[in-house]
């Protein structure tokens, strides 16, 4: 069952493998998540659970959420995500059941989704990696430019998707395959080997990888 929790990223740090290796880590702390919620076909259409994470002030969650907190019988969440299952929940995804650390193992691969750091409005050199002009004495106003945008009399119009300068970061994206190097259960921490996207105390979703194995 491809399971998920969510968590907190707290930066950067180092590891020693058996080899006596460095390996780079990114440090997330994943506090036990709350299922509040269990779905099936037979309801809803598809099975899934929604879980929980981070308790919050009862004033800052709407009715709606007030009502579901209340008959899960748990506190307030600041966080919520479903997870789609490919079969029914057993009797250890039932509703105010905990998810933690434990779901994950070392060696074993995920993925991990976050929103990447906002850079700002940027131009065509950092945002898609484009080579600057030739710095010589001819070129003038124009070491960093993008070049020509349009067509032909046909089609006569700029293509959708045409790499221009624009909003740079500040977006959901998923890394891939990434291994996760060491579980700490009794600090609730996950050390992942590889870069998760986010700054540091962003929200991360780590989740089985749905590619390899």
């Amino acid at each position: 069952m491809r399971m998920g929790i969510m968590g907190r990223k707290l930066g950067m740090t180092q590891l020693f493998n058996d080899e006596k290796q460095v390996v780079p880590v990114t440090v997330i702390e994943a506090t036990p998540n709350v299922v509040l919620q269990v779905k099936n076909e037979e309801t809803d259409g598809y099975h899934a659970v929604k879980i929980g994470f981070e308790e919050t002030k009862p004033n800052r969650i709407n009715r709606p959420d007030a009502g579901q907190f209340k008959a899960a019988d748990c506190a307030p969440m600041r966080f919520l995500q479903e997870i789609r299952l490919d079969k029914a929940a057993g009797e250890e995804l039932a509703v105010g059941k905990e998810i933690t650390v434990k779901e994950f193992s070392e060696g074993e691969k995920i993925d991990a989704t976050g929103t990447s750091k906002g850079r700002g409005y940027t131009g065509v050199i950092k945002r898609h990696n484009f080579k600057t002009a030739v710095e010589g004495h001819g070129t003038h106003e124009f070491f960093r430019h993008g070049g020509a945008i349009g067509m032909a009399t046909s089609p006569a119009h700029v293509f959708k998707g045409m790499k221009m300068p624009g909003q740079h970061g500040n977006v959901r994206s998923t890394t891939q395959n990434l291994i996760i190097a060491r579980v700490d259960e009794e600090r609730n921490l996950l050390f992942i080997r590889g870069a998760v996207p986010g700054a540091k105390q962003g929200l991360v979703f780590i989740q089985h990888a749905v590619k390899g194995k």
